[in-house]
């Protein structure tokens, strides 16, 4: 059985090819997403600091990752960067700074996930598609299925501030954005 939390030594690794140059500066849609506490959350009017970490999909326990998935550069590493941006929370919360994730999975496979990667923070399902067309994030097909490609966005009272993009590796992102917020402090 594949072991979701650690990432194989040879992942290829993404490059930038400018789609997110597009992103600092932009001001989020209004489009409210489910999450897997409950809610509805409309990114674009929550106040202060928000990081959305954006990723393809999470591994689920019995269930085959997709064919030549390790070989799909960025693919790889969703359940890492979750255990990474849940082991940074504390310190997040102490910048004033809230974190979603987001996918294109259901909801009820996304609260799988996160009741099973013990996430203090909720995940965002954006299954049809529509903030992925508002905000042009970029994402490729695997099996019939639309994934989103990697990347995470610092979001500060509506407006994306900063963008990390291509996000590699993803197990090292939660850390990036931790030095990227110190810096502003």
């Amino acid at each position: 059985m594949t072991d979701f939390q650690l990432l194989p030594k040879d992942l290829p690794v993404p490059t930038d090819d400018g789609a997110c140059d597009h992103f600092t500066g932009l001001r989020f849609p209004s489009v409210p997403l489910p999450a897997t506490d409950g809610r509805w959350v409309d990114l674009s009017g929550l106040a202060g600091r928000t990081v959305l970490y954006v990723y393809p999909r999470t591994g689920t326990p019995g269930v085959p990752l997709p064919q030549d998935w390790d070989s799909i550069p960025g693919a790889r590493g969703c359940t890492p960067q979750s255990c990474a941006f849940r082991d940074h929370y504390a310190e997040l919360q102490a910048l004033h700074t809230r974190v979603f994730g987001l996918s294109t999975q259901t909801t009820p496979q996304q609260t799988e996930a996160a009741a099973r990667l013990h996430l203090p923070f909720p995940l965002l399902s954006d299954t049809g598609g529509k903030l992925a067309q508002a905000l042009k994030l970029p994402t490729f097909e695997v099996e019939g299925h639309l994934l989103l490609r990697r990347v995470t966005l610092i979001v500060r009272d509506g407006t994306v501030e900063k963008v990390f993009y291509p996000v590699f590796p993803p197990d090292q992102n939660a850390g990036e954005v931790m030095a990227w917020l110190g810096q502003q402090a």
